[in-house]
C-alpha cells in the first residue's frame, strides 16, 4: 500500500470515529429537555436546573458517580435547589448507552457557570464501570446525593 493511500485511510476512519460518536446535545434534547428546558435552566419549584449545577458537581471526583446513577436509575424525593423545594421522581434511563450518557453528561457539564477547576469530561468507560456498581433504587439515589452533601 503507498504512504499515500495509508494516510487516506487513516483519516478517513478518524472521521467515521468522530461522525459515530454521541452528540450529548441529542441526547438532552431528546430525554431531558422536557422537564429540565432549554439551556438546562430546569423550572423553579417543578424540575431543578442542571445549568452550573452538573459542573460543580462533576468537579467533585467522589460525587461522579452520583451523576452516572441518577441518569440510570433515576431519583425520588425532595432536594432544595437554589432556596426552593422540589419534591418530584425522575425516571430512569438505563435504556441509554453508556456513550450516549457520558456525551449527555459532557453537554450538562458545559452549561451555565463552569466551575474554576474544569471537571474532567466522561468516558463510556466511567459510566459503564458507575453502572456496574449494584443498581440503586430512585430512593436509594436520593439518599445518595444526601450523603455527599451536594
Amino acid at each position: 500500500m503507498k504512504p499515500l493511500s495509508l494516510a487516506v485511510m487513516m483519516l478517513a476512519l478518524a472521521a467515521s470515529s468522530v461522525a459515530q460518536a454521541a452528540d450529548g446535545a441529542a441526547v438532552f434534547t431528546q430525554h431531558c429537555l422536557m422537564c429540565h428546558q432549554s439551556g438546562g435552566v430546569g423550572l423553579a419549584g417543578q424540575f431543578p436546573r442542571l445549568a452550573g449545577r452538573v459542573g460543580a458537581i462533576a468537579a467533585v471526583q467522589k460525587a461522579r458517580p452520583y451523576l452516572v446513577q441518577v441518569v440510570s436509575h433515576g431519583m425520588a424525593g425532595t432536594i432544595t435547589v437554589d432556596g426552593q423545594p422540589i419534591i418530584g421522581m425522575m425516571p430512569p434511563f438505563a435504556q441509554i448507552p453508556d456513550a450516549d450518557v457520558a456525551a449527555l453528561l459532557n453537554h450538562l457539564i458545559t452549561l451555565g457557570k463552569v466551575p474554576r477547576k474544569a471537571p474532567a469530561p466522561f468516558t463510556a468507560e466511567e459510566v459503564q464501570s458507575g453502572r456496574a456498581a449494584p443498581a440503586l433504587s430512585a430512593t436509594e439515589v436520593h439518599a445518595l446525593r444526601g450523603s455527599l452533601g451536594i
